[in-house]
């Protein structure tokens, strides 16, 4: 009997000889190794485990893997390798004496056993596996044995997730975590997974539109963000505005019922688009005092995007030159930007131990085309220079006063005047007042119409402010306070603010007509889009067009003028703060402008042509010429030379 049976146990032992060979992925597998047959494994209530018979749990190692198998969608699996300690047979191998028979020594040594194991995730409740199976010690080595267990769709596991094993008679807990699913998808298993999907989204560039369009499904979300660690917003538009696009620009879209999101940059490589980056630089710098009484001098700079450069102080001389101030420089580092609420990344640093009496400003050289940008100085030394040039204006003004007086009295100004106001021409000529310049924040193309306009202002005896001339002085004081300290200019010298239309500048009054109306108080444009740091300066003037419209005094302080025939529309089509207001097209009703800003004339427009009849004799043949017109930002020039 027993010589039969013998057979039978090693081919059973044969049969489950691959213990690391996973077999299908069913509900749960497992295999044994030699020494062990008739493996089976069957689910245990967790409260109701029954002591292991003849086995021990030595040691656990488990892991977390993806299974696939034939075409079906691949899952997750927990694979778990027990090593077993067998003492099936010890007792009765001591119970029985030498003069056993054969038969029922074979029986003492075949017998049963089975060991529990169990897993848990986190708050799951946990789950266990009782294997049993059949033991022949005479194939066993040492009394050692493993069981090998694989355990399809675990109950709670999903990517990432932290999996507890452990024994049933232990206490000492295996932790293993799941591959996330980015790890997963990466595995080129995209196809069987069908949480590894991800929408996409496309970017084109309309340069003549000056925005970015972008190409998504319905029913997609996307949010901007600078830089791929930056703060990701939301945005429903499929159009962005080209001033607020940098190389760091990224985009992220996502299905609501779905995971994972897709993240892209489009425009990294895109250098063309670094000088918007330049352009929505701002900087900022104030004195302060050390604990020990020292002084030092604080500054603080916020771009879209982190920039690596260099930042030193430098001695403001009086002649508008910034001398380096040895021995302070220090590093613009690309890991120590912080991104504030406003989504712009900021870097602060200070220098100690300076001398304020220097009257010290900061200079800026960004890596990447040596551009070097400032100086950036605090408003004391701003002070201290706009009372110098206030001193020069003054004395500029003096001397165009006394020269255009001799000039009237000698050719008889006062008889050519007396003869157009008697043809019906511009009735009377009020003084030369105040012109402020107001340009939208996209204008490029037209940087050198704008100075052109304002150097044959001046040339004309304005007072001429122009915002793109005052780039330094809004970063310091700010944009509002500049505004309106310019149109106070105007209230008490007399004059206009002329706002420069584009394209641009029409979409963007409609739509902040449209979507925001509860923020006409305020002035601002809708938080949720990025904006220009010079663009508070044109907003602003939306809100004040359309306050002067609610009380009666529309085209008071403000008219229109525009370079491009496209912009001009009927007075209905405009957007609702231009309304009601004069519109120039230059340079063909050039005459007619000076005309209006001079205080005379009749305001009357028909047709978008004016009435007014006044002869401007040094103006005859006047074009602006854009080819040659170079204004340098950050300067106040006397002229566009």
């Amino acid at each position: 009997m027993f010589l039969f049976r013998w057979p039978v146990c090693c081919f059973l032992l044969a049969f489950h000889k691959s213990a690391y060979v996973w077999a299908g992925y069913d509900v749960s597998e497992v295999t044994c190794s030699q020494g062990l047959s008739e493996c089976t494994v069957a689910d245990e209530m967790p409260l109701g485990i029954s002591e292991s018979d003849g086995a021990d749990v030595q040691m656990v190692t488990a892991k977390v893997e993806v299974c696939c198998k034939d075409n079906a969608p691949c899952t997750l699996c927990l694979l778990v390798d027990a090593e077993l300690s067998i003492h099936v047979g010890e007792d009765v191998d001591k119970s029985h004496s030498g003069h056993d028979t054969e038969n029922d020594r074979e029986e003492a040594t075949i017998s049963t056993a089975s060991v529990t194991l169990c897993y848990k995730t986190p708050p799951t409740f946990p789950a266990c596996k009782r294997v049993d199976f059949t033991v022949c010690p005479t194939e066993l080595k040492q009394k050692v044995a493993k069981v090998s267990l694989v355990i399809t769709n675990p109950a709670g596991v999903s990517f990432s997730s932290i999996v507890y094993i452990y024994p049933s008679k232990a206490l000492h807990l295996i932790e293993v975590v799941a591959p996330s699913l980015n790890e997963v998808c990466s595995q080129n298993l995209q196809k069987s997974i069908k949480d590894c999907y991800m929408p996409t989204v496309n970017s084109v560039i309309n340069q003549e539109m000056n925005q970015v369009e972008l190409k998504f499904a319905a029913r997609h979300k996307v949010c901007i963000q600078y830089e791929a660690d930056g703060r990701c917003q939301s945005w429903e538009s499929k159009t962005i505005p080209l001033h607020s696009v940098t190389p760091c620009l990224c985009l992220q879209v996502w299905d609501d019922d779905k995971p994972r999101r897709s993240q892209s940059c489009p425009f990294k490589n895109m250098g063309f688009l670094q000088k918007n980056v330049w352009q929505n630089l701002t900087a900022s710098v104030r004195h302060g005092r050390m604990n020990n009484k020292g002084q030092m001098l604080l500054w603080n700079l916020s771009a879209p995007c982190r920039l690596e450069g260099e930042v030193w102080p430098c001695r403001w001389t009086s002649g508008h030159h910034c001398t380096e101030i040895e021995g302070f420089r220090q590093q613009l580092e690309n890991t120590t930007w912080e991104q504030n609420s406003n989504v712009q990344w900021v870097k602060m640093g200070v220098f100690e131990d300076i001398n304020l009496q220097l009257s010290p400003c900061v200079m800026v050289n960004l890596r990447g085309g040596g551009l070097h940008l400032g100086p950036f100085c605090s408003h004391h030394i701003i002070a201290a220079a706009r009372w110098r040039w206030n001193l020069l204006a003054v004395a500029v003004l003096l001397v165009i006063a006394l020269a255009a007086l001799m000039s009237c009295l000698r050719h008889d100004f006062v008889k050519k005047w007396a003869s157009h106001s008697f043809r019906g021409g511009c009735a009377e000529i009020g003084r030369k007042g105040h012109v402020v310049l107001l340009s939208p924040p996209d204008i490029h193309d037209g940087f050198s119409e704008v100075c052109g306009l304002g150097s044959l202002l001046k040339s004309q005896g304005f007072s001429v402010s122009v915002d793109q001339w005052s780039r330094m002085e809004q970063c310091n004081l700010g944009p509002l306070p500049w505004l309106h300290s310019q149109l106070l200019h105007v209230k008490n010298l007399g004059g206009r603010a002329v706002l420069i239309l584009t394209r641009k500048a029409l979409g963007l009054a409609h739509e902040w007509s449209r979507q925001q109306p509860e923020a006409l108080q305020a002035g601002r444009g809708d938080g949720n889009v990025p904006q220009s740091p010079y663009s508070d300066v044109f907003m602003a003037s939306l809100c004040l067009l359309l306050v002067d419209k609610r009380q009666g005094r529309t085209g008071e302080r403000f008219l229109l003028v525009t370079f491009d025939q496209d912009v001009v529309q009927p007075p209905g089509s405009l957007p609702e703060p231009f309304q009601g207001l004069h519109l120039f097209q230059l340079p063909s009703q050039m005459k007619t402008l000076l005309c209006e800003l001079a205080g005379g004339g009749n305001r009357k427009v028909d047709g978008g042509k004016s009435k007014a009849g006044w002869k401007w004799g040094i103006l005859d043949g006047w074009k602006l010429k854009t080819k040659h017109t170079t204004c340098s930002q950050g300067a106040i020039p006397t002229q566009c030379k």
